[in-house]
């Protein structure tokens, strides 16, 4: 064997991979080991050979399928013998062969069952019930075709359901012949009431009475499981009937009778049943209509939602009190009940209240008209009304009894809020009562929302969002006069102000009420210079004033000072939107705006408003320039120049460590580069001249002060001044020279470079040292 390796070197290489292998030997002898000592554990069974067929159906699975479509096929041949080939045997004839058959396939199940065949039993009792029912159609249509056939069904129904059941009972074995004569079970009753021609209330009656049969089979027969799922279905049918009875015809005691059985079931079941909460629901909701049926009035009057509030409300009394002697699942149930048609009334009258107060919005349109806007009331605004503060009184009740729970209490604020504010409006009361009632229902919520208390926030925050919402209607309502506006906005910005005030109130709640007085007293400028002549550019200054009032005030708030001078910034942004039309106006208002921002800026904690008063302060004197007609850039960049230079000595006094860029780049950009933009399109040579003198001047005092930032802009806007006053005498030249010299005095530059490129390098490193020794 040949290798590139030596002998030695090969043996070293051969030596290190054996103690590789045995060391690898040594660890899975060691795992193998610890294997073994480990308890027996069952190894997982080997998968079966791929040439086995797989098996996807089991034995009993293939037994049913074939059981199930033997009985179809049998089911379907005793059809065909009896609708077809009744007709050619004579009377005896035909009974003989349906009794043979009829018995011997209830029969045949018994020795079936003693064997253990049990599949096949199943499915020949299924065969036999299925002809005994052929035996009753046989019956009518030989000896009893004039018989009204649903009277017929309804009878032939109640025998098969009793004969399945004494079947079922004689065989214990067999599970089908129950459970079908419990659904046949649910037949006779309805359809004997469709046979006599029954009203709505009879079947009513039939299917609660079936439903109470299924019941009592349910709790006295263990095997009658099937009968609770019947009971619920034709038990809901039933209340389902009288409800609808009982809405169609107000005042009727009919429905009303239903509905009290149905009620009693309802709550008889969960009495007994632990865990039929929602039979005792259903029983709740049908005793509700029961009591309240007979003494409603018609529906559109609205006062059928009131008369029904009342019984659901007392539903809600043996939950509330605990009552011992009453299982969990009614008290659950009851309470369930009353508490949905309680919320189903509070819906309905929010719904009703919603529309009324969105017409305001018309206000919009109309803004000091001379004639009012109508308001849509609905004819039932008074039970509205009502309605709302009955389930207020209610909810508020339930957080007494149960002060862990926060949501009573705030369903008590919202309904309690919405009622007394409609209340006006849905009871057509005159517009300056209705205004003056909706405000002090706001103040009120306000009030509420800050009043401090221990718990939780939720109902401070929904008294919160009552009020937010009640001062915007009002508000909005208010826009029908002027007078009524201002009054109204004073009001509004007062009673934020004093919410802010109020220091034992929580803090987001002062914080919002602060926002919302900025907000009202900036509408009520708008207001108060609408009333006036003035045109809408001159209404900034006024909308200003309330930026400087809360900049002067808001050091007395306190906590709530940061949100106020937050929200001071819109009327600020409005007033420069009211004046920018107008540009001798947006010069003043902007001058203004700056004003207030330097105020600020004077207490230690707002120095960085001091930025902003510079930056509109330029704006302002950029904006009366141009309102003069001045183009010269330089009137534009010199008032930001010298105070950025200045401001950037100060920084380099204060601390000398500070960079020449961070001091004096910015008022040195602002100065040059508008200007050598100007120069490079100005035919004269004044301007260029005095930007070179000016820029010979900075890079001077940058070198001899020894300056990063005067240096190199100075320099560079030296060069391109230099640039500029050469460049046509550049173009003479170079349109003279022929058109080969440039592309080879490039190649001639590379190669000196490239000659000298290590000598360049060092001294390049040289200049970007001594560069970097400059401040």
């Amino acid at each position: 064997m040949n290798t590139p390796l030596s002998p030695a070197e090969e043996l070293a290489l051969i030596d290190g991979e054996l103690a590789r292998l045995d060391a690898r030997r040594a660890h899975l002898a060691a795992r193998r080991d610890w294997l073994l000592r480990l308890p027996p554990i069952p190894w997982p069974s080997a998968p079966a050979p791929p040439s086995l067929p797989v098996k996807d159906a089991s034995g009993r699975g293939a037994q049913n399928v074939l059981l199930t479509l033997g009985a179809v096929l049998l089911s379907v041949a005793a059809l065909a013998f009896t609708l077809v080939s009744w007709g050619s045997l004579g009377i005896a004839g035909r009974a003989a062969v349906l009794a043979v058959v009829t018995v011997g396939a209830l029969v045949a199940p018994l020795p079936l069952l003693r064997r253990g065949l049990r599949s096949t039993a199943e499915s020949v009792a299924a065969l036999g019930l299925l002809l005994t029912v052929l035996d009753a159609y046989a019956v009518h249509a030989v000896g009893m075709s004039t018989v009204d056939g649903t009277a017929y069904e309804a009878g032939a129904a109640g025998v098969l359901a009793a004969l399945w059941a004494g079947y079922g009972f004689a065989s214990p074995g067999l599970r089908l012949p129950l459970p079908v004569a419990v659904a046949a079970a649910q037949l006779p009753l309805p359809l004997a009431a469709l046979a006599s021609a029954a009203d709505p209330v009879g079947l009513g009656w039939a299917l609660l009475a079936t439903a109470a049969l299924d019941v009592v089979a349910a709790m006295t027969v263990p095997r009658a499981r099937a009968a609770w799922p019947a009971g619920a279905v034709l038990g809901v049918a039933a209340l389902g009937v009288g409800l609808v009875e009982s809405a169609a015809t107000p005042g009727a005691s009919a429905p009303a009778l239903l509905l009290a059985a149905g009620a009693a079931l309802g709550v008889a079941v969960a009495w007994r049943v632990p865990r039929a909460s929602a039979a005792a629901l259903a029983g709740g909701l049908a005793a509700v209509v029961a009591v309240a049926g007979p003494l409603s009035p018609r529906w559109d009057t609205g006062w059928a939602v009131p008369t029904h509030l009342a019984p659901a409300l007392a539903l809600t009394l043996p939950a509330a009190v605990g009552a011992a002697s009453v299982p969990a699942a009614v008290r659950r149930g009851l309470a369930r009940a009353g508490l949905g048609v309680t919320a189903a009334a509070a819906l309905w009258a929010l719904a009703a209240v919603v529309p009324s107060l969105a017409t305001r919005l018309r206000m919009f349109g109309e803004v000091w008209a001379t004639t009012t806007p109508e308001v849509d009331r609905p004819a039932t605004g008074a039970a509205v009304a009502v309605t709302l503060l009955v389930t207020a009184g209610a909810a508020a009740a339930a957080a007494r009894l149960l002060p862990a729970r926060p949501e009573p209490g705030v369903l008590a604020v919202v309904l309690g809020w919405a009622g007394l504010f409609a209340a006006p409006v849905l009871l057509g009361f005159p517009v300056a009562a209705v205004l003056a009632a909706q405000l002090s229902v706001t103040v009120a919520a306000g009030a509420l929302a800050l009043r401090p208390r221990p718990g939780g926030s939720g109902l401070g925050i929904a008294a919160a969002g009552c009020a937010l919402l009640g001062a915007g209607s009002v508000a909005v309502g208010a826009l029908d006069g002027r007078l009524a506006t201002v009054l109204v906005l004073g009001a509004l910005t007062a009673a934020g102000a004093a919410g802010a005030a109020y220091r034992p109130g929580p803090g987001w709640a002062r914080s919002g009420a602060a926002v919302l007085a900025v907000g009202w007293a900036t509408a009520l400028a708008v207001a108060l210079c609408a009333l006036s002549d003035l045109a809408v550019v001159w209404w900034a200054p006024p909308v200003l004033a309330v930026a400087a009032a809360v900049v002067a005030f808001s050091p007395r708030w306190g906590a709530v000072r940061v949100p106020a001078e937050a929200a001071s910034i819109a009327p600020g942004v409005l007033a420069l939107a009211l004046a920018a039309p107008d540009r001798p106006a947006l010069a003043l208002a902007l001058a203004l705006a700056g004003v207030v921002c330097a105020t600020a800026a004077v207490r230690a904690d707002r120095r960085r408003l001091g930025w902003a008063a510079w930056v509109l302060f330029v704006a302002a004197t950029w904006v009366r320039l141009s309102a003069s007609g001045v183009a010269w850039p330089e009137a534009y960049t010199l008032p930001v120049t010298v105070p950025a230079l200045v401001v950037g000595f100060m920084r380099r006094r204060r601390d000398p460590a500070a960079s020449s860029w961070t001091a004096y780049a910015p008022g040195l950009v602002a100065a040059l580069l508008p200007t050598l933009i100007a120069a490079w399109g100005d035919p004269h040579w004044q301007r260029p001249l005095l930007l070179g003198l000016a820029s010979l001047a900075l890079t001077l005092l940058g070198a001899r002060q020894r300056l990063q930032a005067p240096l190199l802009l100075g320099g560079a806007t030296l060069a391109a001044v230099a640039l500029h006053e050469l460049a046509p005498y550049v173009v003479q030249v170079v349109g003279a020279l022929p058109r080969w010299l440039p592309p080879a005095l490039a190649g001639l530059l590379l190669l000196a470079v490239g000659a000298t490129y290590e000598r360049r390098l060092r001294d390049a490193r040289r200049l970007r040292a001594a560069f970097g020794r400059l401040g």
